[in-house]
């Protein structure tokens, strides 16, 4: 499940560089319930995207705006509460690994579904139904 984080230089902290994507991957698996599952862990990764800062914009200006994008199966993070879980984490992690002065509203997260069947490792595809069964069996 892939998270995004892009950021303008200077905005993340050196250490925030290091820190954000495991950070986030540890909040997306809480928020799913899925601490301590091997299965659901390993599929959790993603990458740290650091572009110069005249190459991001909001609102058609440029904007010192991180971003965060998580990309689930149709069945991550189902319900609401789930959601809200996550985008409340990542925003306080965000606001933890940003140099003083960074404001909230510079900060964007959004989580995009696949739909059932539409995310895969490697060549193998998995459904909603198989990504349960896979996380179920890991965590007996």
């Amino acid at each position: 499940m892939p998270i995004t984080v892009t950021a303008p230089q200077g905005i993340l902290t050196h250490a925030g560089e290091r820190e954000i994507l495991p950070r986030l991957s540890a909040a997306l698996i809480e928020a799913s319930g899925a601490t301590g599952n091997p299965f659901f862990t390993a599929i959790v990764g993603g990458t740290v995207h650091i572009l110069p800062p005249q190459h991001i914009y909001a609102g058609g200006a440029n904007r010192p705006v991180v971003m965060v994008e998580l990309k689930l199966p149709n069945i991550g993070l189902g319900p609401l509460e789930a959601r809200s879980a996550f985008i409340a984490a990542a925003a306080s992690i965000v606001a933890e690994l940003c140099v003083p002065g960074h404001r909230p509203e510079n900060t964007w997260i959004n989580i995009v579904n696949a739909p059932d069947g539409g995310w895969g490792i490697g060549d193998r595809q998995f459904t909603g139904e198989a990504l349960i069964a896979a996380a179920t069996a890991a965590g007996q």
